[in-house]
């Protein structure tokens, strides 16, 4: 009886009464297989526009790396297919690659996950064929099923938006602290000037004006707004760490 080889991480099963004298070998061969397959780490070095992920069977393959680093130049979305594409797998991958370009991840014509320059994802593909193979991304959930976030510029942070709201500017801008977000933290770069308006109440605004260094002045002469029988106070605070200014709004009745 011929050897056969495990379904998903190929690894050869010896058939009865065969490599007699030899086998001591081939058992090396799969716990080599089986230790990269647990907590191994590969470098892919990718370029031009797609390249293969392949798991061979009874040998040693970038296939069988549990984290994958992305490096290489790239000039365009490159598509890594994972072959055979009847194999079902679990891959931590970290796009490293020079050039800002965005790798997809792909198995049979199914589902795919895109990972950004500079990020990181958990992706397994459920190894169904060329048909339905597909790939899906494992995200972390919060106990009521998902998570609303807004990432940072620089794509280490995330702030749940739950009574928050994250928002980018530069030069002349305009932010809305809107009725879900009752604060909100802007970066705000360069000079010019950040009117901060309220779409929670009546739609008034208050502008501040950054210069180069980042002081803030109210430009309105005030930090109240009166909505009838209510005062709306906005305040802003600079924090040098993070590089945001943190909105915040109460109403006094």
């Amino acid at each position: 009886m011929a050897s056969t080889y495990t379904a998903t991480t190929g690894i050869e099963q010896i058939g009865t009464g065969e490599q007699s004298g030899s086998w001591g070998s081939t058992t090396n061969n799969n716990f080599d297989l089986i230790d990269r397959s647990l907590n191994g780490v590969g470098t892919l070095t990718l370029s031009g526009n797609a390249s293969t992920l392949t798991t061979n069977d009874g040998v040693l393959s970038d296939g069988h790396f549990r984290v994958l680093i992305l490096a290489g130049t790239l000039t365009q979305l490159h598509t890594i297919t994972i072959s055979p594409n009847d194999q079902a797998k679990l891959y931590f991958i970290n796009n490293g690659t020079v050039g800002n370009q965005t790798v997809r991840i792909k198995q049979g014509n199914g589902s795919t996950v895109d990972i950004a320059n500079g990020s990181q994802s958990i992706v397994y593909a459920n190894g169904l064929g060329a048909v339905n193979g597909a790939v899906a991304e494992i995200k972390p959930i919060s106990a009521a099923g998902s998570v609303s976030t807004d990432q940072l510029a620089n794509s280490s942070v995330t702030i749940a938006k739950t009574d928050l709201d994250v928002q980018d500017k530069s030069g002349d801008a305009t932010v809305t602290m809107t009725a879900t977000a009752v604060s909100t933290y802007v970066k705000h770069t360069g000079t010019g000037t950040l009117t901060v308006g309220d779409g929670q109440y009546d739609g008034q605004t208050i502008n501040i004006t950054a210069t180069g260094t980042m002081t803030v002045a109210w430009s309105s002469g005030s930090q109240g707004i009166s909505l009838g029988s209510a005062t709306k106070i906005a305040s802003g605070i600079w924090n040098n760490t993070t590089g945001y200014w943190f909105f915040s709004e109460t109403v006094t009745s």
